[in-house]
């Protein structure tokens, strides 16, 4: 089972990998302020004009792009917040399948990961 450090390692770096993609993510959307956790693509000011259907077209595109960023980011986040309730719940490094301790390198390589290399093989 892991030590309390090697928790608190992961726990640090798990939180260091969130504020880094929530500065990322600040710069492709914004917070969405009644739903605390959840971000909204930013608009692109691309500087179009309404009667030019190729600039809306682009504007279009990149507003997709923005937004495919953004949930990828977000779903990111979302995989880093539910390992740091899992440290808190005491359940962190544990396999949801079998129960069985997550390796060591297998938590270093993907921190947020939910099954042992067992199960990951399998899925």
């Amino acid at each position: 089972m892991l030590n309390k450090d090697k928790i608190e390692y992961f726990k640090k770096k798990l939180e260091s990998k969130k504020a880094m993609l929530e500065k990322e993510m600040a710069g492709v959307a914004k917070q969405n302020l009644n739903a605390p956790g959840d971000w909204e693509p930013t608009v692109p000011d691309m500087n179009v004009l309404p009667s030019d259907p190729n600039e809306l077209a682009d504007t279009f595109e990149e507003l997709e792009n923005v937004a495919a960023v953004e949930e990828s980011f977000e779903e990111d986040v979302d995989l880093i917040e539910a390992a740091l309730n899992r440290i808190k719940k005491g359940k962190y490094g544990i396999c949801e399948i079998c129960g069985k301790e997550i390796e060591e390198k297998r938590l270093e390589a993907s921190p947020t990961a939910v099954y042992c290399i067992e199960h990951t093989k399998n899925r």
